[in-house]
């Protein structure tokens, strides 16, 4: 009985041990993957640019068009 009561009363229960050991395993997994896309990203050129911006442009005309039609 005495742990269900610790439960309840906002104790440390397996979901949230779980959850932060699901964290940090993500973090291990995720650091050494982003260094890598930043040594990429460095060597990226003009005409990479160009097919991001095209569709942001697009996104944002279209999110004016609709603000503007409320």
């Amino acid at each position: 009985m005495e742990a269900m009561d610790m439960v309840e009363s906002g104790g440390i229960d397996w979901m949230k041990i779980l959850s932060a050991m699901f964290l940090v395993a993500m973090l291990v997994y995720l650091i050494p993957r982003a260094k890598q896309m930043m040594e990429i990203s460095a060597q990226a050129e003009n005409k990479d640019w160009g097919a991001v911006l095209i569709p942001l442009i697009a996104v944002v005309g279209f999110v004016i068009f609709l603000v503007s039609m409320v």
